[in-house]
């Protein structure tokens, strides 16, 4: 989402009052398995209520407070047009942890769940899970990070190798092609977080100007995140630009400070309501919105319909696309937002004018 969850305590208050894109490493993930796959989906016709599971990386990370509230208006629409009840089950860990998360996929299958919804924190540590859960005739589905060699019948998130490339490419624009850089990549063992890494990489190698000075990886806490961005700038001061490949340091508000955007620059990924403020001061000029919302709402549609109906999504790898949000669209990303149930826009950004078509 001790000081982990304290950092999360804005995003915990924000969403409390709310109702309750894509790459795959290889062709593996794409099959799902054929043991009890149609019966399970033809019984739930016959039933009244239909239970989710749903299994994000960590429970009190704004952006997977964004998706679970996108998951619960999708219940709530589709049990309102099937007249089945429909439930999303919150199994998400406090913490990031593939051992856990594959213990809550287990819980579900004792629990009776018709589907699940999961992100994987570490895909080789919930792979036989999410294996065992669709043998058992149990549905998995997957977003914002994948388990490819999985049994999931889908994915839906970003392209994460074009993730990193598109920041990288950002920051490249910023700075005109050269610069020493630093990349912000969060938890290691997150798969769609490597392959971020490895896109930004591959982008900077296509710039002779750019040195990458290192990557550095943090506990996903807004605190953890920005003291980890001013400790590598104080110990390299060359540095000029940096790649946040996940916008957790602008949860908080003390890069704004720290920042001289004058000397420095960033490209980040995420556009969260308390991000806003970093496009607005031209600290992060640029910032890629996943709409983390689509996470649930989308994932819980494609879910119901695959318990309720058997039907699969017409390619396994969904993708979403990336929102760039400049200060000519904050206006339209804000109210985008507000749309999305968000509490804690600011009402200025919501005055502003549409961009210009």
């Amino acid at each position: 989402m001790s000081g982990r969850r304290a950092g999360w305590a804005l995003g915990r208050i924000v969403l409390a009052g709310v109702f309750a894109s894509a790459f795959a490493c290889s062709g593996g993930g794409e099959k799902a398995g054929t043991a009890g796959d149609t019966s399970k989906a033809a019984a739930s016709k016959g039933n009244k209520s239909i239970v989710l599971a749903m299994i994000a990386k960590e429970s009190a990370n704004p952006v997977f407070l964004a998706a679970r509230t996108g998951a619960e208006a999708a219940a709530k629409e589709l049990s309102a047009k099937y007249g089945v009840d429909v439930k999303v089950e919150w199994l998400t860990p406090p913490q990031q942890d593939g051992e856990v998360q594959a213990q809550r996929v287990r819980q579900a299958l004792n629990e009776g769940v018709d589907g699940i919804l999961i992100s994987a924190s570490d895909a080789g540590k919930v792979t036989g899970a999410i294996n065992d859960a669709v043998d058992r005739g149990v549905p998995v589905m997957t977003f914002d990070s994948d388990a490819p060699q999985s049994k999931r019948f889908a994915f839906y998130g970003v392209d994460d190798e074009k993730t990193g490339q598109q920041t990288m490419a950002e920051l490249a624009k910023l700075t005109n092609g050269k610069g020493n850089f630093a990349i912000l990549a969060g938890n290691q063992n997150a798969p769609n977080l490597q392959r971020r890494v490895a896109g930004a990489k591959a982008e900077a190698a296509k710039h002779h100007g750019i040195q990458i000075i290192g990557t550095f990886y943090h506990a996903e806490t807004p605190q953890d995140a920005s003291a980890e961005v001013v400790r590598v700038n104080n110990a390299y001061p060359e540095i000029t630009g940096w790649a946040f490949i996940g916008g957790w340091p602008l949860w908080t508000q003390s890069l704004l400070t720290d920042i001289n955007p004058a000397k420095m620059k960033i490209a980040s990924v995420d556009a969260l309501p308390s991000q806003l403020v970093y496009v607005d001061r031209g600290i992060v000029p640029v910032l890629l919105a996943q709409s983390v919302y689509l996470w649930g709402h989308q994932g819980i549609t494609t879910l119901f319909e695959k318990v309720h109906d058997n039907k699969q999504p017409a390619n396994p790898i969904m993708p979403m696309e990336l929102v760039r949000v400049t200060k000519d669209n904050l206006g339209d990303w804000a109210r985008q937002l507000k749309e999305w149930g968000f509490t804690d826009v600011d009402p200025k950004y919501l005055a502003l004018p549409s961009a210009k078509k």
